[in-house]
């Protein structure tokens, strides 16, 4: 057997088990035999049978040694990993071994006893999978005993399409190891379970241990015991403190380990360099979770961060989650738990908002904030520097808790925005995710290499990824609160249609404006509804949309109004503004609304109200669950009510499903990109005009044909051979905007003139000093008509590939009318991306020229994404111009660069 090849460290992963504890899945090492000849020795005489379905007999060091040696490729092994007495051991092995078809392997697994039943087998499958896939196998194949019901069962629940038959009482399987949309579906919902399983160690733990528990006076130590205590935490509290007898008459522990009882969660607040041994206490007592409080990690620098790597690695060695470090807590208003375990001594009424905070500063404002409101909350985490829990977590908790109806996040980063988007797609589906985000993403120094990098600011990035996984993003902590209001409280509204009723001109104005300002519609009041209200008052009012009662208004007319418009089918939302009037009893107008409250409940339909210069909930206006949001000014009311528009439809909005593409020659694609590699040692490097030419015709995208010249005379003939006219552009792997420095030259008619060109660029590049940079020309047909679009794909270092699409041409970055979209693209984002943009009536025909063929646009951005998934090594790309021709005959990409990493 070949010897270990480069360690493929890209299959490490921690994973989350179905009883949320952790183990470390990773690749086998050489240096694994004394690590892989205990777990044999471990075993029962049952598992070793199940596994090599007869008695094995001892084994010793050249066997290990044997087990322990693949090649990551056509032998490949992933063990399972704790940490246990000071020590890692192996728990677990799954491995493959490549048959001779080189399409199928042979796949055996091996899991420890005291570990059956809590998923590890399925996350083997998985990630055994993922390499296989990687290395050409499409195929496991395997042999089952009959009486290994347990492995039976594994096999046929993760998702694949299995093969079996039964001889001699042995299965044999075969297994097609394909992602279908099944087995992601299955993969993502074993996830979800084994991180709630995991969260609720944190969030509903049934006994607490803090370790730093102190009887100073505002010390954390002290502030975080307290608030445990005083929010009336319905478990069992272990002060944990080597020189305290009793803390707030608790007897107290010189350490975890001598705490009698069980531990679900600790807590720790202890000076940094004691945070990683008294982390591994907890552990070795059994606690599923910690929280740290203490900073001083990678906040601080190398040193911290090598530190905080110490303590992600003793909570995954022990299986424990880890929040923080660098956090200020948590907090649970469930009746049946009553946990405040942070700094803050605010403890919120109950609710149904969850919070989660990248900031402890942030949290504290916020909590103060929602208390000011009389804003109640289900839930807050404070998630620190997310060495392990982050809002990927916390997203798929909330999901289905049935106390949560909100999420908001104040984030500043993101950990895996993959994974992000693709949990928060789901999420939102079934409740809204609010967002502020504070911080920029640095798209990195290459991006002005490339128009499509130079155009992928951080702002567009993250819009991009909230649009697509249907989250709010809002721009303040302020506007977060409105919004938050609204949706926890009120009905979502079915559509853009809103009716406003006031006692005062200009507010009502201000409203109209500002709907028109967020695109909302003011539609004309029906003619049933008019007559409702004009025998509703016995004044002479103007009857109109936005509706002035006029300050002399009574309490019920303004009931009375509010009760017609609750029945009205042309209505979607209505606006209550009250400016406070001495001839009014302000307070009296507040009953009235809360009195008409449940009626818009029944219709479903939001009411909102904005008493001038007053915010938050007030007690007169409802109650939990249905207040009617209270608003200090008209535009903060219609912001938010556009934002509770904006998820209504990205939630129905319906998803889309990534295309699978006929006829892409991806084999020969992957042997023009290697053989360029291979070619070329700099890294990165643009693909030359050849090679850009076979790539394209590999994922049918139609190019303008492209023919390099080295000197004039032979322009001059390539361009004759193609047909005139001609365009002349400058070839250079160096220079990205040719038209900077002359490199082009337009409509071109005879060989004389093909000549001309070339030399005037040459004369252009040496005036400049580049003449070393210029490596010819190329000549292509010229296109005439068409609209210039530019696609274009670069790589975010935080985000991964996104694709842009937008208008084209010289301009294309001072027009900057683009849309981004994070990689794969789904057939409606295609369409949407076209769509969207700002110059998308182009596309219809304007002022004589013919519609333009959209449909083949939408087919050349998803024959894009498609190459972007197989062949990772693009680094960034911009075709610029694409001609879109007249509708029924394409497009033509004119020019294009390719930059491979």
């Amino acid at each position: 057997m070949a010897a270990n090849s480069a360690y493929p460290s890209q299959y490490e992963n921690e994973v989350l088990l179905k009883d949320g504890s952790r183990i470390l899945l990773r690749p086998i090492r050489q240096d694994d035999t004394e690590r892989w000849l205990a777990f044999f020795q471990r075993q029962s005489q049952q598992t070793k049978y199940f596994r090599f379905q007869r008695d094995p007999g001892k084994m010793g060091p050249e066997d290990a040694q044997r087990f322990c040696t693949v090649d990551y490729k056509n032998t490949f092994a992933l063990v399972g990993e704790v940490q246990r007495e000071q020590r890692r051991e192996i728990i677990a092995i799954g491995r493959y071994y490549r048959l001779p078809n080189k399409r199928s392997a042979r796949v055996a697994f091996a899991i420890e006893d005291a570990y059956h039943g809590k998923g590890i087998g399925t996350r083997l499958i998985e990630w055994l999978a993922n390499a296989a896939r990687d290395n050409g196998i499409a195929f496991f194949e395997g042999d089952v005993l009959a009486e290994n019901e347990r492995m039976m069962s594994v096999l046929k629940d993760y998702g694949f399409h299995i093969d079996s038959e039964l001889r001699g009482g042995v299965y044999h399987v075969t297994i097609p190891i394909a992602r279908s949309r099944r087995v992601e579906q299955k993969e993502a919902e074993r996830e979800r379970l084994s991180t709630v399983a995991s969260i609720r160690h944190v969030l509903t733990p049934r006994s607490i241990a803090v370790i730093g528990a102190s009887r100073q006076p505002g010390s954390l130590g002290q502030l975080v015991f307290q608030n445990i205590m005083d929010a009336g935490f319905t478990g069992v509290v272990y002060p944990v403190n080597p020189k305290a007898d009793a803390i707030m008459a608790v007897k107290a522990y010189p350490s975890v380990l001598d705490v009698p009882g069980e531990v679900d969660l600790a807590i720790i607040i202890v000076p940094t360099q004691f945070v990683a041994r008294v982390a591994d206490e907890c552990g070795r007592k059994g606690a599923r979770a910690i929280i740290v409080i203490t900073d001083g990690f990678k906040e601080r620098g190398l040193e911290g961060a090598a530190r905080e790597e110490e303590l992600r690695d003793v909570a995954l060695g022990h299986g424990m989650r880890l929040v923080g470090p660098n956090c200020m807590g948590i907090l649970n208003t469930d009746p049946e738990v009553r946990l405040n375990a942070s700094f803050s001594r605010i403890y919120p009424p109950r609710g149904n908002i969850a919070f989660l905070s990248q900031s402890g500063a942030m949290g504290l404002v916020i909590l103060e904030y929602a208390m000011d409101l009389n804003m109640g909350i289900s839930g807050f985490v404070s998630v620190g520097n997310r060495a392990d829990i982050s809002s990927n977590d916390l997203l798929q908790y909330w999901e289905d808790d049935p106390s949560t109806r909100v999420i908001l996040l104040y984030l500043e980063s993101f950990g895996n925005p993959r994974k992000f988007s693709r949990i928060a797609k789901r999420v939102s589906s079934k409740k809204p995710i609010v967002i502020v985000k504070g911080g920029a993403t640095p798209v990195g120094s290459h991006a002005a290499s490339s128009h499509t990098g130079a155009m992928a600011t951080p702002a567009v990035v993250s819009d991009a990824l909230f649009r697509q996984a249907g989250i709010i993003r809002v721009d303040s902590i302020e506007e977060l609160f409105d919004v938050a209001t609204l949706l926890s409280n009120q009905p979502l509204p079915e559509g853009k249609r809103l009716f406003i009723v006031t006692n005062g001109g200009g507010p009502g104005i201000l409203a109209a404006d500002a709907s028109a300002q967020q695109g909302l519609a003011l539609p004309e009041i029906a003619p049933e509804t008019a007559r409702e209200l004009e025998q509703l008052m016995q004044r002479d009012i103007s009857i109109g949309n936005p509706l002035d009662l006029t300050g002399s208004v009574t309490p019920q007319e303004f009931e009375g109004s509010l009760k017609v418009l609750a029945g009205d089918d042309n209505v979607d939302a209505v606006l209550a503004i009250f400016v406070p009037a001495a001839v009014v009893d302000s307070t009296l107008v507040e009953e009235a609304i809360r009195r008409v409250s449940p009626l818009y409940q029944r219709h479903k339909k939001p009411l909102l109200a904005c008493f001038m210069g007053q915010r938050g909930f007030k007690a007169s206006l409802g109650k939990t669950g249905s207040f009617v949001p209270c608003y200090p000014f008209p535009e903060d009311a219609i912001s938010a009510l556009a934002k509770a528009v904006e998820y209504r439809e990205l939630r129905e909005k319906p998803r889309g499903a990534v295309p699978r593409i006929k006829g892409i020659k991806r084999e020969r694609a992957h042997r023009v990109i290697e053989a360029a590699m291979s070619q070329n040692q700099e890294r990165p490097f643009w693909l030359p005009a050849d090679k850009i030419a076979d790539l394209l015709d590999c994922y049918g995208i139609r190019a303008a044909e492209t023919a390099v010249a080295g000197s004039a005379d032979e322009a001059a003939a390539l361009a004759a051979r193609a047909g005139f006219p001609v365009v002349v552009k400058l070839n250079s792997s160096t220079i990205t905007h040719k038209t900077d420095v002359g490199g082009v030259v337009l409509d071109l008619n005879s060989e004389d003139e093909v000549k001309s060109a070339f030399k005037a660029i040459e004369d252009k590049l040496t005036a400049i000093g580049r003449e070393s940079e210029m490596q010819g020309v190329t000549i292509q047909r010229m296109i005439q008509d068409g609209v210039e679009i530019i696609a274009g794909v670069t790589q975010d270092p935080t985000f991964g590939p996104l694709i842009m699409f937008g208008m084209g041409g010289v301009q294309a970055e001072l027009l900057k009318d683009i849309v981004l979209r994070l990689h794969p693209l789904t057939e409606l984002d295609a369409k949407e991306m076209v769509s969207s943009i700002k110059m998308a009536s182009l596309f219809e025909g304007f002022r004589g020229t013919p519609p333009s063929d959209v449909q083949s646009v939408h087919d050349l951005l998803l024959r894009l994404s498609a190459m972007v998934e197989d062949i990772p090594q693009i680094a960034e790309l911009d075709f610029n111009p694409v001609k879109v021709m007249a509708k029924g005959e394409g497009y033509w990409v004119v020019d294009a660069r390719i930059s491979l990493k």
